[in-house]
């Protein structure tokens, strides 16, 4: 009973074996003793909280944080003990903070339980007690049968038992599982595959043994045994037998499956990977300025506390007439009152410490994330995709890069095939209007004539157009449905209305090519392959496929020929089919094979092996066996597979070519400006990669090419580095580049990571090919742990880029063709590789500049507001005496000086988009955390210290010995205590405070919105009003009415106001100065590129003459009050624009410059070239 108990809390979970046993329709056994395994339900869970333990869950995330967690102390400090200041001056801040953050994320969960509870709720149909059951997707228990129509999504991971069509094949496509929208078939056993009705599949008894759930996608081991007649049948089951979660039934009426895995243990759920949590360098050095304070906080605390009690050593201090101490005073312990007073100091200064810089901060993200969202430059209309954020924790991150390591193939290319060439038996062709042409020869025959192919030919042809798992639709999709010939449409139906589905790109641009040359694939049905040879049928039977996967880098068919042979067709990377040819022409084909590399084409190489009668057996023997294995499947399948595929006839190699995306030469020329370094990582061979590389601008023609290729030890790694490094500082060329594979990059990162980091820094562009996924995120951790540390961004497109996107500071996921899961697993996602330059040469700017000017602000402005309390205790004998009032001390962070800084981070420019983008130098300007460095972090604390020192002694001076407060001096100066006492002097203080932070943070903004001036002009009058309003009634609930009239006594006053014009320009007039001195003498790229010199206005004014507005408004009217304000100089005028030369495009009123109609200037644009 213990035991059970502990099991349901999740103490001892039970033991799980290594498989689970699954009995279909739950038909369980009834003779011997059985144990029922434990299995999860359907109930997909993906929020973060509960209604239970959302409180105390989110409270304890929340006071992790170092600032929460100290103000919480404070506040039960303040609780506890007698203090200078209310407890609610440190709750309600603390409670806003939480409360803001705690509303932020309980919305998040909310969505995210909406989502859950809508797909936990949908409807599904279950076969139970011999009848079709409706039920809820949560209810699906495992080894139940459930039925799944035509383009609805698998509820759970069902193994498929039959489907309406005879084979008992089914299409899927798995979208949203990994992005590929081809069709896919998934196979059922032939003993369920009959089982087409209920009552049948009621009485089918079957039991499946698989493997415990796991996360791949692509891996599933496990088999059936079927009981029939009293005999046992066991067949295997594979990924192509097992329907996953989210997947959609296509081209299929209906299917019926047995539920393996539900729930959270469906593959789905097991890939909803928790992401490593990444910081951002702003959000580093904010936890290091944060300490700083803190120790400034407890300096001063303890210094207070010492001064006091050295100034009460003297007994008239000590114990003055006036405040004579209690009997339990005078016998309290002195540590105990030297710790009282201590933590009564800490309560006092505790303002230093910003609790509100956290909320405004997050704040700060979440709102300024929708801006790329928003942003039409990033918004790519063909295939109407826009940008989006999936963590807005790393805005500020994108103007920090210093590495890009991008994938090549989807990337930086379309992902888009077109067959170029080909090599067959020794001989190159290349195709000219649907026909073979051999080189050197022009295409003169007539049409047809492509019939008199050779046998070599031909073979090449046929393996191309049959080995594959390319899938076909038709216009009209249940034409392969239900009875009649599966092969009707050869009949009649044109196969022109067919189109090609390949989960690679490469397999349908060599299918598409085979079938214009007059070998088309025209179908397959079950274990058919049908293809149509210049206008005659072939039927082949396929025995057997053998997968494709990333250690073979090859796939392979087996099949019966219409003669009754059987056949092997294999293709894959000429590594991993030239070393297993015994026979074809290898060497011509080799050479044919580097120079389609050279070109910048894809290659792939076909060859074929003809079996025995004896030889096919004991091949089918051996994978049969590999296949049912329940332990060790993937070894033996991969014995099987190499025992298999050798002995090979080289029949041909293929050239296909990707074509570049539009400006990725443009975008990486502009990275390399902006002092950020691009490394190429890729899959490809080496000759395809350098000639990409090349025609996209990564390496340059007079660019020095290093290479580390081909090195098979340790020593002859290093020797060949040791060899880069003496030529780097021999060669006296500007720039090299360096090219490494994937085998000589794992010896160089084993025992030589020094040795090879100096060389690839010393490099202006590095390409790694041949490279692993996993060799990818090597590279990339092994820059981010370096010495310096730089920032690293990855880009990728594919699922093979997953490791490398996680693993860098910064992941941006491509939305391309092979998949969603490198935009699900990023921080951020695009849909061209164009779109980086401006996500981070005008996003990552503004963003950075943005936040680390709010960061230091607000260090600022909470230095002025502590630093004159503690210069007020030199006045008061060390009392403890509050300066402020406690509404003043709650409000100040909250209301009077929050704003303009959230306004300034979610709108500021330094300079304009199009002018960040038309100089990606200014990028460097901000690199290595700059703004925050520990110089400027000091030239803001001091700043804070020098405003806080003026407004405090300014106020004294000025007001200390005043005699007209109230215009009648003699009565003044009689009651000087009661008329200009300690609140009237607080508040002085606390108005030109406010006054002179909000204006400061004026003079730091360069791009004023109305939102702007509404915030800061707001900001000053809402605090006059207030504190009006606050002080003009006396309020019933508070116990002191200190602050009553105190504010109107002080404006009444002509000096008071004086005081506080003196005291505000006496701060900030030396700022101004200072400003206009650094501007002039030291001018920054970024403040050159403010002020635009008249050339570069008329070169501006040339670039808007390239297009003009709707409704006749040119582009050049648009810019010229901006560019009137910065320089005073822009005349162009709308005639000028229409006098122009200019392309016919036009844009609409509404949009803003794009990265499709802008000219991204590597140089200085002169008015003479328009």
């Amino acid at each position: 009973m213990l035991r059970w108990i502990r099991q349901q809390l999740g103490f001892d979970p039970p033991h799980q074996s290594e498989t689970r046993t699954v009995y279909v329709a739950n038909h369980f056994p009834e003779h011997g003793h059985y144990i029922p395994q434990r299995f999860a339900d359907n109930r997909i869970i993906s929020s973060k909280y509960t209604i239970w333990n959302f409180v105390p869950k989110n409270l304890f995330e929340q006071f992790r944080r170092i600032a929460n967690f100290y103000f919480l102390i404070i506040f039960l400090v303040q609780l506890m003990i007698d203090t200078p200041t209310s407890p609610v001056t440190s709750g309600l801040p603390l409670f806003f903070v939480i409360t803001v953050t705690a509303i932020k994320q309980g919305y998040e969960d909310w969505l995210r339980h909406k989502a859950d509870n809508e797909v936990n709720g949908a409807p599904v149909f279950v076969v139970r007690s011999g009848s079709l059951v409706q039920t809820r997707s949560k209810n699906i228990r495992v080894g139940d049968i459930v039925r799944v129509a035509k383009d609805e999504t698998f509820p759970a991971d069902l193994a498929l038992l039959s489907s309406d069509r005879s084979d008992g094949t089914c299409h899927i496509t798995t979208a949203s599982l990994d992005g590929e929208t081809n069709l896919k078939t998934h196979f059922s056993v032939p003993e369920t595959s009959v089982c087409q009705s209920v009552s049948q599949l009621e009485a089918l008894l079957a039991v499946v043994e698989c493997q415990q759930p796991e996360a791949d996608l692509y891996r599933f081991v496990g088999r059936i045994t079927v009981t029939q007649h009293e005999e046992e049948i066991v067949r295997p089951l594979g990924p192509e037998n097992l329907l996953l979660r989210g997947a959609r039934l296509k081209n299929t009426k209906e299917i019926f499956g047995v539920a393996i895995y539900t729930g959270m243990e469906s593959k789905m759920a097991l890939n909803y990977k928790c992401k490593s949590q990444k910081r951002s360098a702003v959000e580093k050095s904010m936890n290091t300025f944060l300490i700083i304070y803190l120790v400034i906080l407890l300096f001063e605390a303890i210094l207070s506390t010492i001064l006091k009690y050295a100034w009460q050593a003297e007994d008239k201090w000590d114990e003055p007439f006036y405040n004579q101490k209690t009997e339990l005073e005078r016998n309290s312990s002195p540590i105990l009152k030297f710790i009282s007073d201590f933590l009564a100091f800490l309560v006092l200064y505790n303002f230093i410490i910003p609790i509100s810089l956290y909320v405004t901060v997050e704040m700060q993200k979440f709102l300024g994330s929708f801006f790329i969202g928003w942003d039409l430059d990033l918004y790519h209309e063909e295939t109407d995709q826009k940008a989006q954020v999936n963590t807005s924790d790393l805005n500020e991150e994108l103007g920090q890069v210093e590495y890009v390591f991008t994938d090549k193939t989807g990337t930086l290319t379309e992902n888009e095939m077109q067959f170029r060439e080909c090599s067959v038996n020794g001989t190159k062709y290349r195709e000219v209007n649907g026909k073979l042409v051999p080189e050197g020869m022009t295409d003169d025959s007539p049409d047809g004539s492509t019939a008199h192919l050779m046998g070599e030919e031909l073979l090449f042809l046929k393996a191309v157009s049959l080995c594959h798992t390319v899938q076909i639709s038709y216009d009209q999709p249940d034409c392969l449905v239900g009875g009649g010939d599966p092969f009707s449409h050869a009949n009649g139906f044109s196969s022109s209305h067919m189109e090609y589905y390949a989960s690679s790109p490469d397999e349908k641009a060599l299918v598409e090519a085979a079938k214009r040359i007059g070998v088309a694939f025209t179908g397959s049905h079950g274990d058919t392959m049908e293809i149509k040879t210049f206008g005659k049928f072939e039927k082949y039977k396929l025995l057997h496929v053998l997968e494709f996967d990333a250690d073979r880098r090859r796939m392979s068919v087996i099949l019966q020929t219409p003669s009754g042979g059987q056949v092997l067709f294999t293709k894959g990377a000429e590594s991993a089919i030239l070393p297993f040819t015994t026979s074809g022409e290898i060497e011509k084909t080799r050479l044919h094979v580097d120079e389609f590399a050279l070109k910048g084409l894809r290659t792939l190489v076909v060859a074929c092996r003809h079996f025995s009668p004896e030889e096919y057996m004991d091949v089918d023997r051996r994978l049969t066996a590999a296949r049912t294995a329940l332990q060790q499947r993937e070894e033996r399948l991969h014995e099987a597979f190499d025992y298999i595929e050798r002995d090979l006839q080289l029949l041909g190699a293929t050239g296909v070519e990707d074509k570049l995306q539009d400006k990725v030469q443009e975008t990486i020329e502009a990275l390399r400006l902006a002092g950020i370094k691009v490394w190429v990582l890729t899959g490809d061979k080496h000759e395809t990669a350098v000639s990409v590389s090349l025609s996209c601008g990564h390496f340059h023609r007079t660019m020095n090419i290093l290479e580390l290729l081909q090195q098979r030890s340790d020593n002859e790694c290093a020797e060949q580095l040791r060899r880069l490094s003496r030529r780097i500082k021999e060669d006296h060329v500007i720039q090299h580049g360096l090219v490494v594979d994937g085998a000589s990059l794992s010896l160089a990162l084993r025992e030589h990571e020094k040795l090879f980091m100096e060389v690839c820094k010393n490099c202006s562009a590095v390409l790694c090919c041949r490279m692993a996924p996993l060799q990818k995120a090597k590279v990339v951790r092994l820059f981010k742990t370096s010495p310096e540390k730089p920032i690293t961004l990855a880009i990728g497109d594919g699922a093979n880029d997953v490791s490398m996107i996680q693993e860098a500071h910064v992941g941006i996921g491509i939305m391309g063709k092979e998949g969603r899961q490198a935009v699900r697993n990023s921080d951020y996602a695009i849909a061209r590789f164009r779109f980086l330059a401006k996500l981070l040469l005008v996003h990552g700017h503004f963003y950075y500049i943005r936040i680390a000017t709010l960061v230091q602000y607000f260090f600022y402005k909470n230095v002025c507001f502590i630093t004159p309390q503690f210069l007020y205790q030199f006045f008061c004998l060390f009392s403890q005496q509050t300066l402020y009032d406690s509404v003043y001390l709650t409000l100040y962070n909250i209301c009077f000086t929050s704003l303009p800084i959230l306004v300034y981070s979610l709108f500021e420019q330094l300079v304009h988009p199009h002018v960040l983008q038309s100089k990606p130098g200014l990028y460097r300007d901000i690199s290595k955390n700059s703004l925050l460095s520990f110089r400027t972090f000091l030239y803001w604390t001091l700043l804070g210290f020098c405003h806080a020192f003026v407004f405090f002694f300014g106020s004294y001076i000025l007001m200390g010995e005043d005699t007209t407060l109230m215009g009648n001096g003699q009565i003044l100066r009689a009651n000087r205590q009661l008329m200009f006492g300690n609140w009237t002097f607080g508040t002085l203080v606390f108005t030109v405070m406010v006054i002179t932070v909000t204006l400061k943070l004026a003079l730091e903004t360069h791009f004023w919105t109305w939102m702007n001036h509404f915030v800061t002009w707001g900001s000053i009058a809402f605090y006059f009003i207030f504190s009006l309003f606050y002080g003009g009634i006396i309020w019933p609930f508070l116990h002191t009415q200190d602050m009553y009239f105190v504010f109107v006594q002080l404006l009444s006053s002509g000096s008071a106001w004086f005081a506080i014009i003196i005291i505000v320009i006496t701060c900030l007039f030396p700022d101004v100065v200072k400003k206009v001195l650094y501007r002039h003498l030291q001018p920054t790229s970024t403040q050159k590129s403010q002020s635009l010199s008249a050339s570069q206005a008329q070169a501006l004014s040339c670039v808007e003459s390239l297009c003009c507005y709707q409704h006749g408004q040119s582009g050049c009217s648009r810019l010229a009050h901006l560019l009137e304000q910065m320089t005073g100089q822009c005349k162009a005028s709308a005639s000028n624009c229409h006098a122009s030369n200019r392309s016919n495009r036009s844009w609409s009123d509404t949009e803003n410059f794009s990265n499709d109609r802008s000219i991204l200037t590597l140089s200085p644009i002169e008015a003479t070239h328009c």
